[in-house]
């Protein structure tokens, strides 16, 4: 039986309890480090820490983890959700796809290799988080690391336009960027309603600004797009439905608050969409988007010409001729690694939101419980909105957000299992009675 969150531990002698705690603490901790490297960047904030290969070590340990995980944890491979199994088979294909390229075998077999490593988080993450604590932590990993990396940002690059390149990784693209904030926004707000003390109360509410200005300061439209859709969502969810309308009016005031003192370039790069303009930001601006519609069509040629395996992982870069990716993760998928490839993509997806639509539907959540599942779909909803604007099919981070709507999901079903089994359990009277007689 599984050891659902509220529900009673089943039914294991002492010793074997506390073996099978001390093994999954020690694979969660690598879990924890992985989570917080990607996340957090270390290396780019504390650059001695950038000489070790600290990603491809806890990747490693991460992998041990899944291994000494087997057979240990309440949870087993078999039930992996189906959103695990359309993971698998996505990266499957990508594998082929790499192995059958006509642009570039190293390079997108390389590519997937890469790509591979969020199964293996995500598999271990299912297994090893059967609490609302662990998901917690791993949930506050990544919200507080992106507020650390907006803070960074900001403070690194107050003289470098959109704040390109100021942090490495995925951080390093000013949409990218934009996008991880989108994403971890409604987490914070969630960590904020539920702090029991008003300095972290305080904390949350500074993170939540400082991304906010980290957004505005790259001037992405697409994120700036995807905060207004995500961030409407997540007023409903916890403003209207929650009937905290503060919340709205503080969101209001502090977008407002942001675009007089930081939009200016942010307006010039939306003017810049319909026309060129007098100044060299309004023309750079509208030639990316003339780029990013021929990137487009040229995404649409390479999935006609291509259409069940693609060109490889990260190989339409260079099969576009313009060394840059298409801005729309569902095209980028696609043409990466064919029609099979985007439906399983979708499918993978479309399983987050089905987790949501069935916590939505339990009756034995508890507050807690219900503001993340709040926060998770505000922050699918980024992703959904989000991915029509940009190449995001490799970030990890919608990946994660998937991962946790799967937890969340397995601990109520768990939850649930538990109370029924409680219910018929036999009271220690009837036990009595059952062996006089």
């Amino acid at each position: 039986m599984y050891r659902g969150y509220g529900g009673p531990v089943a039914a294991v002698d002492q010793p074997q309890a506390t073996e099978k705690k001390e093994v999954l603490t020690g694979a969660f901790f690598w879990l924890t480090a992985f989570y917080f490297i990607y996340c957090g960047r270390p290396g780019d904030l504390v650059p001695v820490i950038d000489i070790l290969p600290l990603a491809k070590i806890t990747a490693v340990l991460t992998v041990l983890s899944l291994l000494l995980s087997i057979g240990r944890s309440s949870r087993r491979l078999r039930d992996l959700p189906k959103e695990g199994s359309y993971l698998l088979v996505i990266i499957i294909l990508l594998f082929a796809s790499a192995l059958l390229s006509p642009v570039w075998k190293g390079g997108a077999f390389f590519k997937t290799l890469d790509f591979a490593k969020v199964f293996i988080v995500w598999v271990v993450t299912f297994l090893l988080v059967t609490s609302l604590r662990r998901l917690r932590r791993l949930i506050f990993l990544q919200s507080a690391s992106v507020a650390v990396i907006s803070l960074a940002a900001i403070v690194k690059g107050r003289s470098v336009p959109r704040l390109q390149d100021v942090i490495g990784g995925f951080y390093a693209n000013p949409n990218d960027m934009a996008f991880a904030v989108v994403l971890s926004i409604p987490f914070c707000l969630a960590f904020l309603l539920t702090a029991r003390n008003m300095a972290r109360k305080f904390a949350w509410a500074i993170a939540i600004v400082v991304m906010c200005a980290a957004l505005v300061l790259t001037a992405s439209r697409e994120g700036f797009i995807d905060l207004i859709v995500a961030g409407g969502v997540l007023l409903w969810q916890f403003g209207v439905k929650g009937k905290r309308p503060y919340l709205i009016v503080a969101a209001g005031l502090l977008c407002a608050a942001l675009l007089l003192s930081a939009g200016h370039r942010l307006g010039v790069r939306f003017e810049g969409i319909f026309e060129s303009g007098s100044t060299g930001e309004q023309d750079t601006a509208h030639e990316s988007y003339e780029d990013r519609r021929e990137l487009m069509i040229r995404a649409i040629a390479a999935i006609a010409e291509y259409p069940v395996l693609g060109v490889g992982a990260g190989n339409f870069v260079v099969y576009s001729g313009m060394w840059r990716d298409v801005h729309v993760s569902y095209l980028q998928i696609a043409a990466d690694g064919g029609i099979p490839v985007m439906i399983l993509y979708l499918l993978f997806f479309a399983r987050g939101f089905t987790n949501l639509r069935v916590l939505s539907r339990k009756e034995n959540l508890d507050d807690e419980t219900i503001l993340f599942v709040g926060a998770l779909k505000s922050s699918l909803v980024g992703f959904a909105v989000g991915a029509c604007f940009a190449p995001e099919a490799y970030q990890f981070f919608p990946y994660f957000t998937v991962c946790y709507t799967s937890v969340l999901c397995a601990m109520a079903n768990e939850r649930q299992l538990s109370s029924v089994v409680k219910i018929k359990r036999p009271s220690s009277i009837t036990r009595d009675f059952a062996k006089a007689y």
